[in-house]
């Protein structure tokens, strides 16, 4: 396989997009979490009134007299909040996302041949008194030998960095905020 094949066969939609895809529902499932913590901490489980949270403190009143002293008394107080308005309230949003993928491939391929050829004759011959006599021998050999090696090497590796921030409050909660700190009472505990 040629190594523009193997990088062509490799499903870069999924190999992106499953990324992005967590990413989107990692932050609707943080937005999920807004929700449920607005819920449980800011409202009363079984009515819709805000949680609401009350502290006693002492304060000095100052009275003067008829004839002009004046007298710092401290006077007990009950201060009672909207426990949202004294919380952080988790907005975290995904502010970048960036995806490293990296392909190597090395291919190898390598084919080596050998031949050889070996021929040998070799001619004797007899002379003499007698009856002439000749001898011819002959050999050949042929050797031949193929090898090939195809190595494939193939290293993938994905990086995926998320960057989340406090993300500012979103105006509708912004103003239910400012309608939560109106309701905000300080009045002299009753003794």
């Amino acid at each position: 396989m040629a190594i523009g094949d193997e990088l062509s066969n490799i499903d870069f939609k999924n190999l992106i997009g499953s990324p992005l895809i967590s990413v989107v529902q990692a932050q609707a499932q943080s937005a999920q979490t807004s929700v449920d913590f607005i819920k449980s901490v800011g409202f009363e489980q079984d009515s819709n009134t805000p949680t609401m949270v009350t502290f006693s403190y002492m304060k000095p009143i100052e009275s003067t007299d008829s004839d002009g002293n004046t007298t710092v008394t401290p006077v007990k107080h009950d201060l009672t909040v909207p426990i949202l308005t004294m919380l952080p309230i988790p907005f975290i949003r995904v502010e970048e996302t960036t995806i490293d993928f990296n392909a190597k491939i090395n291919s190898v391929q390598e084919s080596t041949s050998t031949s050889s050829h070996d021929l040998s004759t070799s001619l004797s011959a007899k002379a003499g008194w007698g009856p002439v006599s000749a001898k011819l021998s002959a050999s050949y050999s042929y050797k031949k030998s193929t090898s090939a090696t195809s190595k494939t090497e193939r290293t993938y590796s994905m990086a995926v960095h998320v960057r989340a921030v406090q993300d500012e409050l979103p105006a509708g909660t912004e103003r239910l905020l400012g309608i939560l700190e109106n309701a905000i009472e300080e009045v002299p505990a009753s003794t």
